[in-house]
């Protein structure tokens, strides 16, 4: 990679800010202990657990007990589904989800339709948004639990989540939320949407990977994944990650700190983005939400070129064509196809996602790059269809 390479796949990961990393080291070298351990460097490390822990649900507008470690959002989304379904003490045997979540929602979803509950799924429009008619239809008193992504990873396409919570709550079903994407991008408070579950993962807001977190209601029967030693209110037991927890803290602080400035710059850039590629670059359509979307979210398709071979042809610059945890499925996005996009279509889409440092010059770059890219994976493709 060059000095001049332009990443603009932040939905994917972004970098650790250096202030994070910095409250981080410490606790790779000196400060080495176990937040379990009794002694002084371990009662230094659940000090810095905590305290993490609290910026984490300032972040949610939660209580600091809420907050529940994890390896990230694929463990917290398994542990907020799986965990329900074990945990409770009812008769409910239904969970409604919705057809464009991702994997990690869609993965142990499948899991449990073949174990005998009923999962439903409810439709999208070409925006990408729930349909709330079917959704509604849906919810009954057998729903046990409804999870609906509150932004939508390839598209940024945002979800009606106060409505979803309040039918969620209408039928006495508890309603989760994989917040990953909204998290540090968009002002979220879990009381607002009416969610009792939220799962985050720090490394989608300048934290580190391989920590994120399920925000837990208290009153929610949550019977855990991992047997062991009781960690994290006995819902996640394993050696507590502390370094990645002060990580995820710190990125969460900054996160809060600065999302109010951030939200309406990265919309400019990528409207900014939007615009000139539109001009530049014939046959472009923007696929998802134009109004609810996430502020740095641009997915589009450009007609005649696939994706994949846009994407060799300008290795300069970082984009996606789906979500990073399904890349080495070779098939259109199921997302797309959910809006109604044909598979041509859909394997034609681009996915940017700008973050703190992207900068108008990056946009003018990218814009050129895709641009002769586009135009090169056409000229091929017009040559090999003679």
């Amino acid at each position: 990679m060059t000095a001049a390479a332009i990443y603009l796949d932040h939905n994917a990961t972004t970098p650790v800010d250096d202030a994070v990393l910095a409250e981080m080291w410490p606790y790779f070298s000196d400060q080495c202990g176990n937040a379990s351990s009794p002694h002084l460097f371990g009662q230094a490390a659940r000090a810095a657990v905590e305290s993490a822990r609290e910026r984490v649900a300032m972040l949610v507008g939660v209580r600091v007990r809420d907050v529940v470690f994890t390896s990230g959002a694929t463990e917290a989304n398994n542990l907020a589904i799986r965990g329900v379904v074990e945990g409770a003490a009812t008769e409910r045997r239904q969970i409604v989800s919705c057809a464009t979540e991702h994997p990690s929602v869609l993965a142990p979803l499948e899991i449990l339709a073949k174990a005998g509950l009923r999962v439903d799924l409810c439709s999208v429009d070409a925006g990408g948004v729930p349909d709330m008619d079917e959704l509604l239809s849906l919810c009954t008193a057998q729903t046990l639990l409804v999870s609906v992504m509150a932004a939508n990873n390839e598209t940024g396409t945002l979800a009606p989540l106060r409505e979803i919570g309040q039918i969620a709550r209408n039928v006495g079903a508890i309603f989760h939320t994989d917040a990953t994407q909204m998290v540090g991008k968009l002002p979220i408070s879990m009381s607002d949407v009416g969610a009792q579950l939220l799962s985050l993962s720090a490394h989608k807001f300048c934290g580190p990977k391989g920590v994120g977190a399920l925000i837990v209601d208290r009153r929610v029967p949550l019977a855990p994944l991992l047997a062991g030693g009781g960690q994290e209110r006995g819902l996640r037991s394993g050696t507590v990650n502390v370094a990645g927890c002060v990580g995820a803290g710190a990125a969460a602080q900054l996160a809060a700190e600065t999302v109010s400035d951030e939200a309406p710059r990265l919309a400019r850039l990528r409207d900014l983005l939007e615009r000139r590629l539109g001009e530049v670059v014939p046959g472009t359509r923007v696929n998802g939400q134009r109004t609810q979307r996430l502020p740095n979210t641009l997915n589009m398709s450009f007609a005649g070129a696939d994706a994949e071979a846009i994407m060799a042809n300008m290795p300069r610059v970082a984009v996606s064509s789906g979500s990073a945890c399904s890349t080495a499925v070779p098939e259109p996005s199921h997302v797309l196809l959910a809006m109604g996009l044909s598979a041509e279509d859909a394997s034609s889409a681009l996915r940017f996602s700008l973050g703190a440092r992207t900068n108008e010059q990056h946009v003018a770059i990218a814009v050129d790059e895709v641009h002769r890219a586009v135009d090169a994976v056409r000229r091929r493709t017009g040559e090999l269809a003679k």
